[in-house]
């Protein structure tokens, strides 16, 4: 390897100097990569956030330095970063709807006078519920004033939501936002002034009800439900709060919480519980003993997992599911006192509604390497926010390309390569499990080239898991592709699944036959496969 290194005259370009006229920069390891361009990274704040920051960069620092490039976009071009906002939100390509929602609250507060409308016309395509709204409002009002335009946009939020859907959003979403900084939709309502037609009589009294709570008016027939919800927050009887949930189904967020510690309230809840709010509540099932071996409560929620299998990427993201796994099957919640007996069952068809996710992905039919960075800066942070370290979440994406390619091997790395003999019929927390026990070394993006090379393995397409953050090899990722083309006969393509929202990449953005895409948007297993099959 010396020898070729030696003559292609790349011996002395180490990952810690730039290759010879060629604009890199930087990255946080002290490594030479290159730099994404702004909208580059505002796909990847948009779909992976800044939450819990990197090994290298914290979390203040990495959301300043992405926030500063999803500004100059808007600033840019406003209408086209709202278009790709809308579409990362509407598509559930990412997997939490903060940065999204912070990211069209900048466009709202824009100079350009377009770029604004645009933004505060898109409030109700991207805040879909209650929560959505609030939290947006949250954002806006720290970065602009209440003028007409933003109340006009509030206003037909409320005056354009289906009245069932409605009364729904105001059971389940009081109010939302940080503490000392929380927007109800009292405080909405009373600050955007919707005005409903005269012959809406229905949604007034809603309205009237939501800013005036304490009123003694009676509601409308048509807003039984929310009369019932009413009822529920003052009983202390279990039996009757069983009844108001099933003849209304109401809501988890409309039970007191002194009745949240009753398994018959949450088998009651259970009918009619939304997909994200089962993954959530899993383990408060299991605690309550409601998800016993055999149970009827145990049977009706495998069978609600396994027909996520239908929903995910549209209406469930597959990061939520492998959370919800993660979560689950440690028995703990991550914060408080919440403990459980996990149920293998539940544990089962979590794993299958994470495979399920992607099964419509179309092979490549190519022959491919996948490399999994395992080095030390991989085992620090978050991905989207969830509970899972890069390296973890790199090696769930691996099971669901092994499950789709026949023609796949996996290997780990970080200064070293091993291969690690993980089976497309594995378990997902099995698997997961197995790289925890993997040295932490330092990071060298080129082994998986290098290694090829050196075993003389036929691969089309080496596809490699990391935060970019490489600086330890002898020879960049980039030239180490090109010497394996040169030496194989074959034009093998690179893609490189950034995990962090750093903005760094080790893909040559001059080399079609490469390419970055963002880790954990629900669309990246197609564009990948698609990518290497040639079908681009």
């Amino acid at each position: 390897m010396r020898n070729i290194l030696h003559l292609l005259g790349w011996a002395s370009t180490g990952q810690r100097a730039p290759l010879p006229r060629v604009a890199m920069v930087a990255n946080d390891a002290g490594g030479y990569v290159y730099a994404l361009d702004d909208w580059a990274r505002l796909d990847r704040f948009l779909i992976l956030g800044t939450e819990g920051g990197t090994y290298y960069a914290s979390e203040a620092r990495l959301t300043r330095e992405t926030t500063q490039a999803v500004a100059r976009c808007i600033a840019a071009d406003g209408v086209r970063a709202v278009a790709r906002i809308v579409e990362l939100s509407v598509s559930g390509q990412a997997p939490k709807q903060e940065p999204i929602l912070f990211a069209l609250a900048l466009a709202t507060a824009a100079q350009d006078a377009a770029t604004r409308a645009a933004a505060l016309a898109a409030l109700p395509q991207v805040a879909r519920t209650g929560a959505q709204l609030q939290r947006l409002v949250g954002y806006i009002d720290s970065l602009r004033g209440w003028g007409r335009g933003l109340r006009r946009a509030i206003a037909r939020w409320y005056l354009e939501q289906p009245l069932g859907d409605l009364e729904l959003q105001a059971l389940k979403y009081k109010a939302r936002g940080e503490k000392g900084e929380r927007w109800s939709h009292r405080d909405l309502l009373r600050l955007a002034h919707p005005l409903a037609s005269a012959d809406d009589t229905v949604r007034r009294a809603l309205f009237d009800r939501i800013v005036r709570p304490d009123g003694d008016a009676e509601l409308p027939a048509e807003l039984a439900r929310f009369a019932a919800a009413e009822r529920l927050v003052r009983t202390v009887d279990a039996d009757e709060a069983v009844r108001l949930i099933r003849d209304y189904r109401l809501p988890r967020e409309a039970v007191p919480t002194v009745l949240l510690g009753e398994a018959r309230v949450w088998e009651a809840l259970l009918v009619d519980m939304p997909a994200t709010a089962l993954l959530r509540s899993l383990g408060k099932l299991s605690q309550v003993g409601l998800l016993a071996a055999g149970s009827d409560a145990e049977r009706q929620v495998v069978a609600r997992l396994n027909g996520l299998r239908l929903q995910t990427t549209r209406r469930v993201h597959p990061l939520q599911v492998l959370t919800a796994l993660a979560v689950y099957r440690t028995g703990h919640g991550l914060l408080g006192k919440l403990a459980w007996q996990p149920a293998p069952a539940v544990v089962d068809a979590l794993d299958r509604a994470f495979y399920g996710a992607f099964a419509s992905v179309e092979p490549s039919g190519k022959r491919l390497l996948i490399g999994l960075d395992v080095s030390g800066s991989m085992s620090m942070g978050q991905v989207a926010g969830s509970p899972l370290a890069p390296r973890e979440a790199a090696t769930a994406v691996a099971l669901v390309t092994l499950a789709t390619e026949p023609a796949a091997q996996v290997v780990a790395f970080c200064d070293q390569l091993v291969p690690l003999a993980l089976s497309p019929r594995q378990r997902l927390d099995d698997a997961v499990q197995a790289t925890h026990g993997l040295p932490f070394g330092r990071t060298d993006c080129a082994q998986p080239m290098l290694y090829a090379l050196e075993r003389k393995l036929d691969v089309d397409a080496f596809v490699i898991y990391t935060d970019n953050e490489t600086w330890a090899g002898a020879v960049h990722p980039s030239m180490a592709l090109q010497q394996y083309r040169q030496a194989s006969g074959i034009a093998a393509r690179l893609v490189v699944v950034g995990l962090t929202s750093t903005g760094f990449t080790i893909a040559d953005p001059a080399d079609a036959g490469m390419l970055d895409v963002v880790g954990f948007d629900a669309a990246a297993p197609a564009l990948i496969g698609d990518f290497i099959a040639g079908r681009l």
